[in-house]
């Protein structure tokens, strides 16, 4: 990277529809465990989600959680966790040069869909109406309850950026320390999709909605059989501190963000460019200064959508065809679903535990790999054994929203 400032990551706190922390998710991905089950949804029946299962009491109280919302409960969680990971104490020095960059697919559906509904019941009389919806639907919510939570008194705000967003949010954390601008990040991406019934009303209106008799088996991106995405919640957010920070305090280190791209298509709201995502991979190897054999594993962004997962294959082969050596290819995905806003981040923390223990995870359901998905090095069943050194994770999203984050091991 060009700046002469180091970032690293120092602490992760997640929650997944398999896994409340690092340990547990990482040992899921490892054996095969899926998180995906059935919830009954409003108007349209019985779906596959992936739920979160924390304990939403550990770091609020009831009354807390009643204004709060989904997504700040999720964000709160996950911040807590990273910074007692990282062994940080946020005394109010530090916590007025922190900053909460958290990325999201969309927020405040879920509190619209569910006032409107309740005033519904009184014959659409607005003074049913809560009077928390203002803060707990504006766009900074989850961001701006963490500060709250945490006492943080530097900047917060979430970033949109459709399912491109948990790569985004660490992105614009590590940009923010480059700049000077706060000590530390607390950085990533949140997602509260299932409490809505609109995103699940729209991919099934789309045919893109999974379904299959046994909904563990639902999310398979690259198998032939795949027919489409299982929507989920969930969070992941990192510690972020400058190289030189994190050694003066004898923290331990997850990995260095080593470069990075974010582009766009420019050409159609939901249909991905391939061009677009194959020069995204090339910038970001280009930003951090590497060769594309130098890329160990590649955690594919594969939603389980029939065009979408050929597509992003295309991108790869076309970006990796002059390379001597290709990556270890997997996806995370069909053991927890497409936590949409959480994706990025929660994918790379999957991986990141590679760089020690030198395994790298499957991916899940693949049981008839489709043809147009094959790639050299694909981990489809079983964990394989590799040295790692380095970790590319793609992102992508909505209206042509694409990112690459790659993260070296130190």
């Amino acid at each position: 990277m060009r700046n002469k400032e180091r970032i690293v990551i120092t602490g992760i706190g997640l929650t997944a529809p398999n896994g409340n922390n690092l340990e547990e998710f990482r040992h899921n991905l490892l054996s095969g465990v899926s998180g995906i089950s059935n919830m009954e949804h409003r108007y349209i029946g019985t779906v596959h989600a992936g739920i979160c299962k924390y304990d939403t009491l550990k770091y609020q109280n009831k009354k807390e959680l009643r204004t709060s919302t989904r997504a700040g409960s999720i964000s709160i969680y996950c911040a807590r966790e990273a910074i007692a990971d990282a062994g940080i104490n946020l005394d109010p020095a530090l916590a007025s040069r922190t900053g909460v960059f958290i990325g999201t697919t969309e927020h405040g559906n879920v509190e619209t869909e569910n006032e409107v509904y309740n005033i519904s019941k009184f014959n659409y009389d607005v003074k049913y109406w809560t009077h928390h919806h203002n803060p707990r639907s504006i766009s900074n919510n989850p961001a701006g309850e963490v500060t709250i939570n945490l006492g943080i008194t530097g900047p917060h705000y979430c970033i949109g950026a459709a399912c491109a967003a948990g790569n985004a949010g660490i992105i614009q954390g590590a940009q923010q320390l480059m700049l000077g601008e706060v000590d530390l990040a607390i950085a990533g991406g949140v997602s509260e999709s299932i409490h809505t019934f609109g995103i699940f009303a729209s991919f099934k209106s789309q045919g893109a909605l999974a379904y299959n008799d046994d909904p563990t088996k639902a999310s398979r991106p690259f198998d032939i059989n795949r027919n489409g995405i299982v929507i989920s919640e969930g969070g992941c957010l990192y510690t972020l501190e400058r190289l030189s920070d994190a050694q003066k305090r004898g923290a331990k280190i997850y990995g260095e963000i080593a470069g990075w791209c974010i582009n766009s298509d420019a050409t159609n709201p939901v249909l991905p460019n391939t061009e677009r995502q194959t020069d995204c991979i090339i910038k970001a190897l280009n930003h951090a200064g590497i060769e594309k054999e130098d890329i160990d594993i590649l955690n594919t962004h594969a939603t389980s959508t029939k065009m979408g997962d050929i597509q992003e294959c295309q991108a790869i082969r076309k970006a990796f065809e002059d390379s001597s050596r290709f990556p270890y290819i997997n996806n995370t995905k069909g053991f927890i679903g497409h936590a949409m806003g959480a994706a990025g981040a929660l994918e790379l923390a999957g991986n990141l535990p590679a760089f020690v223990d030198g395994i790298i995870h499957p991916c899940k359901n693949v049981d008839e790999l489709d043809p147009e998905c094959e790639m050299p090095n694909m981990v489809l069943r079983e964990p394989v054994k590799a040295d790692v050194k380095y970790i590319l994770n793609n992102s992508f999203g909505m209206l042509g929203i694409n990112s690459a984050l790659i993260i070296r091991s130190l």
